[in-house]
């Protein structure tokens, strides 16, 4: 049985760090594990300019703890109004990394999302022409479908016909929850991908109503069914470069995720290796962790590997009931559990 497991130091190529109070409180879980980190453009108001991504890059830096080596890569949160020739300044001048498309209204600060992605043809052949990825929020927002049901038709209704029209266009399918979406992009070839996170590998939609409803297991996606969870797992563990770790870490204080309108986002950052390492391990599966945690991302943005180590033991790990203190404090993913791994260098 493996005790030690030594890899090349990871990257999350989906993270949400916030601004302000909270950007300062929760900044330093990621930067201590990861190395870069793909940071989410929805602050309000969303990061649309090659100014605005600056100057949240700055934020982001300066809140870090002094001496910390870890690079934001920062994304264009697109609009019905997206400049196609500032997108693509901004990513020749190296300040994104990417594009990000939410559906208006499909989670957390996106009501200013795009209302029909076939108004941005322009902005999709530039990314195509110049090769810069497309990061996707894939669920539909017709209030008439249901919510558990959302990416699975997106994948069908809009997904598929975009690879088809785009057929050189780098896409990213965000924190896929579903069968569907799992076998779409195994089946998609190079240019198209997947992130995971920890939370739709550990749980299925049993937990959001687990001795009551449980605010803390809410995300969106919503956590679908043990189908779903067992296609995502296998996707994760299958060593396939098409998907790779992305923990869509989303923090909010403990009031705002215990309210009668709680907020969407589960806070998983402070243990996201021991949580993903612990799904690996149940799977026999040690060996192609590195893969997916510290290659596949890198190679898919075509950027290099990190050159640094990290370390993870065979040891108890607890995770603690809470983080942080007033307006910053948050619950963790995997509150008040044990796990069986710790990162120790």
């Amino acid at each position: 049985m493996t005790e030690r497991l030594t890899i090349r130091r990871p990257d999350d190529w989906h993270v949400h760090l916030r601004d302000g109070e909270m950007l300062a409180a929760v900044v330093e879980y990621t930067a201590r594990q990861f190395a870069r980190a793909i940071v989410m453009p929805n602050l309000t108001p969303p990061v649309t300019t090659i100014a605005a991504a600056e100057a949240y890059r700055e934020r982001i830096v300066a809140a870090l703890p002094a001496g910390t080596d870890f690079t934001p890569l920062m994304t264009c949160y697109l609009t019905d109004a997206a400049d196609a020739e500032e997108i693509a300044r901004g990513y020749d001048e190296g300040v994104w990394a990417a594009c990000k498309l939410y559906p208006a209204h499909a989670t957390t600060n996106s009501a200013q999302g795009v209302t029909d992605i076939r108004a941005l043809s322009g902005v999709l052949e530039t990314l195509q022409r110049i090769g810069m990825p497309l990061l996707i929020h894939g669920e539909v927002t017709d209030r008439e479908i249901d919510i558990f049901d959302r990416e699975a038709i997106f994948v069908e209704r809009t997904l598929a016909p975009l690879v088809r029209d785009y057929p050189a266009l780098k896409i990213v399918l965000e924190h896929i929850t579903t069968a569907e979406a799992a076998a779409f992009v195994t089946e998609a070839g190079p240019d198209v991908a997947a992130t995971i996170t920890p939370q739709h590998l550990h749980l299925n939609r049993n937990a959001l109503f687990d001795g009551g409803l449980q605010p803390h297991a809410y995300c969106l996606p919503v956590i679908k069914r043990e189908r779903h969870r067992l296609a995502v797992r296998a996707a994760a563990v299958s060593g396939s470069p098409s998907f790779f770790l992305g923990t869509d870490s989303a923090p909010h204080g403990r009031a705002r995720k215990e309210a009668a309108c709680g907020c969407a986002g589960i806070f998983n950052a402070p243990y996201a290796l021991e949580s993903y390492l612990a799904v690996f391990d149940e799977e026999n599966a040690l060996d192609r962790f590195e893969g997916f945690a510290s290659e596949h991302g890198a190679r898919f943005y075509g950027l290099s590997f990190n050159q640094g180590t990290i370390t993870l033991e065979r040891r108890d790990e607890e995770v603690p009931e809470l983080i942080g203190a007033g307006d910053t404090a948050v619950v963790p993913f995997h509150a008040g559990q044990t796990l069986g791994w710790r990162c120790v260098a």
